[in-house]
């Protein structure tokens, strides 16, 4: 099956948003072995959307839409679609009912522009929008599905996962597909696939290996497909244990994850505790632990000692050491590493301390200059980051980078028990 992705708003022309819908909405497709074709963004035309409407047709069997579906004069996706199929608005009493529901429930006056959010495509599966007013749609035309969607993406995930997803699992259900993932950091993506290209090349046209990288990680995601469910499910995993043996000394996990769900996992485990001191990420590294539920099992807090004053004050980095070293050094990065750890008693910290820029370089320290510490147990690994100029990338690659030098520092103590 092949499919077309679709977003509609000129918000996102104008860059005020970054389109998220797609990307998500590609990575479910891949569970199916629905290939994209293609993704575009349109403005909220009714030329633009007719003209879009009628293009994907002509090259895809599914067609996926989102934004536009609001009660505003701006939001003419509905009726630019009426007249794309030849069809008209009616007015759907279930969603009608549903909206003056939300309205009631939060006390608020429904006005008769709301009323509209309860128009459907007389010739449409209405797609019951659980979390908000706006229904998704599905029209079936010349073998064609065309589904529309909100363009909030809570809302559109919640219709994907209940309408959209299961809708593609009955299109041919004797047919099996499975999915292995690995994760493996510390080697770039060429690298990687000089060192299993042997493997790849071995690989049965059932199953393909894809790359999928981030700046310090990829995953390695192996998808069978076949008629036949034990026997393409014992090939997949022949396969990932073939990558796991050679990729040994990269692997981080066996299954799909990413870094920190993991490494949350492991310290659980361990029954060990972490904490962060933050110059240069001011904080993502936090974030980003946090942002996984559960953290609250293994880590304690964090700081941002961004001034030497902080950083002396909150993690007793020794003055001598700035003077001599300065902020962004080997010997500030291990103390702040350390202090984390003594200061709020954990048995792990990570510690960044560097210059993302694009300001504040210098010949000894250019921009992208940047070093991580962490202290474990026993001992406090260390290791410098030449970055580039682009402030948010090093943000994020030290970041990453962070948590995979955390991940290797648990990896030798259980290799030294």
């Amino acid at each position: 099956m092949k499919a077309e992705i679709i977003t509609i708003g000129d918000e996102i022309l104008i860059g005020q948003i970054i389109d998220t819908n797609s990307g998500w909405i590609a990575k479910q497709l891949l569970r199916f072995e629905v290939d994209i074709v293609k993704m575009t963004s349109i403005p909220d035309t009714e030329e633009a959307i007719s003209t879009t409407l009628k293009d994907a047709a002509s090259r895809a069997d599914l067609i996926l839409i989102t934004g536009g579906l609001g009660p505003t004069k701006d939001d003419v996706t509905k009726k630019t679609a009426a007249k794309y199929f030849g069809t008209t608005l009616i007015r759907d009493a279930n969603v009608l009912q549903h909206v003056t529901n939300i309205f009631e429930s939060r006390n608020l006056k429904m006005l008769d522009i709301n009323l509209q959010q309860a128009d459907v495509l007389a010739n449409c599966e209405v797609l019951f929008n659980d979390y908000g007013t706006a229904p998704g749609m599905l029209v079936r035309q010349d073998q064609k599905q065309f589904i529309f969607m909100p363009g909030v993406p809570f809302e559109m995930k919640f219709l994907m996962e209940k309408h959209v997803l299961p809708l593609l699992a009955k299109q041919d259900p004797d047919l099996f597909i499975c999915h292995e993932t690995i994760l493996v950091g510390g080697i770039g993506e060429s690298y990687l696939a000089e060192e299993i290209k042997d493997i790849e090349a071995e690989l049965p046209p059932s199953i393909k290996l894809a790359y999928l990288p981030t700046l310090a990680f990829i995953r390695l995601r192996l998808s069978g497909k076949s008629r036949n469910k034990s026997d393409i499910m014992l090939q997949v995993a022949l396969f990932k244990t073939k990558l796991l043996h050679r990729l040994r000394h990269y692997v981080i996990a066996d299954y799909d994850t990413s870094i920190e769900p993991h490494l949350i996992k492991e310290l659980a485990r361990r029954g060990s505790t972490l904490t962060t001191a933050e110059s240069c990420t001011g904080g993502s590294l936090a974030a980003s632990i946090t942002a996984v539920a559960g953290s609250s099992t293994i880590f304690l807090g964090g700081t941002i000692p961004y001034s030497n004053a902080l950083k002396q004050q909150l993690l007793n980095v020794k003055e001598e050491t700035l003077i001599q070293y300065g902020a962004v050094s080997e010997q500030t990065a291990i103390e702040m590493a350390s202090g984390s750890k003594k200061a709020f008693s954990s048995e792990y910290a990570i510690a960044t301390t560097g210059i993302a820029g694009p300001g504040g370089g210098t010949a000894e320290k250019p921009v992208g200059t940047i070093w991580v510490a962490v202290a474990g147990k026993k001992e406090i690994l260390t290791k410098q980051f030449q970055f580039n100029n682009d402030r948010l990338v090093n943000i994020e690659r030290t970041r990453m980078n962070a948590l995979l030098l955390l991940w290797k520092l648990l990896v030798k103590e259980q290799d030294t028990e």
